[in-house]
């Protein structure tokens, strides 16, 4: 388990940092931090249950089709009341936000202004909401600059305050920790084959299977899982002096299997996946890259569920094309 830390839309004005999203296999969290690093909350952090995604040293993230993006920020729980006494008190003390600022802070959440004595009346009844933050900080991070505010347990978060934690948000979220495996392809003829000689392409089955992240926060029983299932596989030769098979270059994944695998015999049929060469590569090779389409979709904890942008993962491998030697008598 690993704690990643990320700094907040609000600590310019002596906020407490947001939690960045963690990586990596097994389950991770994310936290926030004070100023000295501590760890200082940990009630609205998300966990993420990875023991069903890629791993491995070729897995890696999958790529929208389109411009769609995870969330840049969100709001969930961070705070008991005695944590946000304990973190905003000590600022006010210092002054480094400003005699004003800080004012208007402690009328805020100590003066009943609206909250009273930072909401201690309501402990074990809810928790102070604050941002947090995609670790890759992408256009948008700071765009969640609402002042704490109270969330008690079993309400709904303020209707007029956007982003504020859901499923849909979690599986966003988990589509961002989503890893798929990668493999070269079979070829036969493998890595060298010859000018106009259909080369068939396979990819065992055994590579290609749904993979799945789970994110949840635990303070609110709210989960999502997000699955990746592979659909297509898209092959370019690496040269426009080629044709593929099927012409379009998308072989269909049946089974979690991509094409067939080359038998003695089949010489004379066209293979369902793969490519014929109709130059030489010379004294290099062409850079055949299999690019495999991922179909993604949702479930969450609220009963709802929906797809969301396909994604894509590819590689690429030398494929040295020769020219057929003829003997002349």
């Amino acid at each position: 388990m690993c704690l990643t830390l990320a700094p907040s839309a609000q600590a310019s004005q002596g906020a407490p940092t947001g939690g960045a999203v963690g990586t990596g296999s097994g389950s991770n969290e994310s936290g926030n931090s004070s100023p000295d690093g501590k760890l200082s909350s940990t009630v609205g952090v998300i966990r993420y249950d990875l023991s069903k995604n890629g791993s491995g040293s070729s897995a890696g993230p999958v790529a929208p089709i389109t411009s769609w993006t995870p969330p840049a920020c969100w709001y969930a729980p961070k705070y008991s009341p005695a944590d946000l006494q304990a973190y905003l008190e000590p600022i006010w003390e210092a002054g480094s936000t400003g005699d004003a600022w800080d004012a208007t802070q402690r009328d805020r959440y100590v003066n009943g202004h609206p909250y009273k004595d930072f909401n201690k009346d309501e402990t074990g009844k809810g928790y102070w909401w604050d941002s947090y933050v995609n670790k890759s900080f992408p256009p948008g991070w700071d765009k969640c600059n609402e002042p704490y505010f109270w969330v008690a347990t079993g309400d709904d978060p303020p209707a007029n305050i956007a982003n504020t934690v859901t499923p849909e948000i979690l599986a966003k979220l988990a589509y961002n920790e989503i890893r798929v495996p990668s493999k070269d392809v079979s070829l036969a003829p493998a890595n060298t084959t010859k000018v106009n000689l259909p080369t068939w392409a396979w990819l065992d089955g055994a590579t290609f299977k749904p993979v799945s992240v789970t994110a949840r926060i635990d303070a609110l029983g709210m989960w999502a899982t997000t699955t990746a299932k592979p659909v297509a596989l898209k092959i370019d030769p690496g040269t426009s002096d080629a044709v593929t098979y099927p012409a379009s270059g998308v072989c269909e994944i049946n089974n979690g299997t991509v094409g067939e695998k080359y038998s003695k015999g089949d010489a004379d049929r066209t293979p369902p996946c793969g490519v014929k060469y109709l130059h030489s590569s010379g004294n290099g090779s062409y850079q055949l890259k299999a690019t495999v389409t991922w179909q993604i979709s949702w479930t969450g904890s609220d009963g709802n569920g929906d797809n969301l942008p396909d994604g894509t993962f590819g590689r690429s491998q030398d494929v040295v094309v020769q020219e057929i030697q003829s003997v002349n008598r």
